[in-house]
């Protein structure tokens, strides 16, 4: 049996000589890397292609072939719909050891730049607030899964990873070993995803509880309860038909907006009217996820969450008013914007503190802190004065990694 690699052409050069010889438990990790991985039933490893400090990471998990082969197509195929999932490198196999013995196969995935599992989330300093962002995250992810068609089978805190998204969390699919696609999911089939998320999110809170990280005052079971609770709102805001008023010209454009809000496009919709109720009924057929994010995309070409996107838009909005006056197209104006503002706001970060928070998440937390310094002094400081004192005070002790430190 020879080593087999399948998987992206470009992608394979950095990978072939990783260590396939040695059983994955036995491969050294970066400590700093191992804080970025979650808890797995499978031997799973964060390695570097090299041994420079910015090279490509990827995560490697063990397990038979037949697994590995299926979640590597289900990840492709969802990454090729836009789901939010780990992006899927290779599939090893005819692994040997030194000594001839066979070793698992293994499935390779880049791993998610400025990602945390929960644990690491949850067992440090969070309010109610962050928990309450993460439910509605993890919901969220459902939902966006099952509108796609796909059955998830395992949803928990464990198979996703989270991304801060301005003020809350974006989730992203880890592990789809379990998963599978359909024409059409039926409710059935929705409910039962729902009760494996719900079980399994309260357990792995309340086996945080026990550990003794999880903070005071926090119920497993209600905070698994919200993750329900948000989904079934949001999949009733997307998919049940709303009664309107008829005689409200604007009804059906706010119908639409709200779901933009949501962070959807609404790409086909039914409207009928109803002579003997009086009554105008609203039936989205047809929504796409990423509304804020694809508009932000299409404007500056920034790669974004759609949280993110919706602040940066605002931002873009307030200085499209102030240039009104020039007579510029909106694309001129999204291209001053990126250069005047956002790039210059995120190039005030010096060398020694690039790269701990994502410019995007950079650039809203230093909105928030303009808005936080301006109401001590009673007047707008200004975003340059806001973003020197972000990068003075704050930054020092922020990274994505999970770890806070002091330069």
């Amino acid at each position: 049996m020879t080593l087999r690699i399948t998987g992206l052409g470009d992608e394979i050069a950095a990978i072939s000589g990783l260590s396939w010889d040695r059983p994955l438990e036995q491969w050294e990790e970066d400590s700093a890397l191992a804080q970025k991985r979650g808890i797995s039933r499978h031997v799973v490893r964060l390695v570097r292609a090299s041994d420079t400090p910015d090279s490509e990471v990827y995560a490697i998990k063990e397990t038979v072939s037949e697994f590995a082969n299926r979640e590597y197509k289900l990840l492709r195929e969802l990454a090729s719909l836009g789901a939010p999932t780990v992006e899927p490198i290779a599939v090893i196999e005819g692994r040997k050891d030194q000594s001839g013995e066979e070793l698992p196969c293994a499935l390779v995935t880049r791993f998610l730049p400025y990602s945390l599992p929960y644990r690491v989330l949850l067992s440090g300093e969070v309010s109610a607030h962050d928990v309450i962002t993460m439910a509605n995250a993890l919901a969220l992810l459902l939902v966006r899964m099952h509108l796609l068609g796909f059955w998830w089978g395992d949803c928990s805190l464990s198979n996703t990873l989270f991304r801060r998204d301005a003020e809350g969390f974006a989730a992203y699919l880890v592990d789809a070993e379990t998963g599978e696609f359909q024409k059409k999911l039926s409710d059935g089939q929705r409910e039962h995803d729902l009760d494996i998320a719900h079980f399994n999110v309260a357990a792995e809170l309340e086996d945080l509880a026990i550990s003794g990280v999880l903070f005071p005052g926090m119920d497993p079971v209600r905070a698994s309860d919200g993750v329900i609770k948000r989904y079934r709102r949001l999949w009733a805001a997307l998919k049940d038909p709303q009664r309107l008023d008829p005689k409200d010209r604007h009804a059906v454009e706010r119908a639409m907006r709200q779901l933009q809000d949501l962070g959807f496009a609404v790409e086909e919709v039914s409207v009928s009217l109803d002579g003997d109720q009086q009554a105008l009924h609203f039936q989205p057929k047809l929504v796409a996820a990423g509304y804020h994010t694809n508009r932000l995309r299409e404007l500056t070409g920034l790669e974004t969450e759609e949280l993110q996107a919706k602040r940066l838009l605002a931002s873009f909005d307030r200085y499209r008013v102030r240039e009104q006056e020039n007579e510029m197209s909106v694309q001129a104006v999204a291209v001053r914007w990126l250069s005047e503002v956002f790039e210059t706001t995120v190039g005030l970060v010096p060398d020694e503190l690039a790269g701990r928070i994502e410019p995007a998440q950079l650039f809203h937390e230093v909105l928030e802190h303009r808005w936080y310094l301006s109401e001590k002094a009673g007047y707008d400081v200004g975003l340059e004065f806001a973003a020197h004192a972000y990068i003075a005070d704050v930054l020092p002790f922020r990274r994505d990694s999970g770890l806070e430190v002091r330069a």
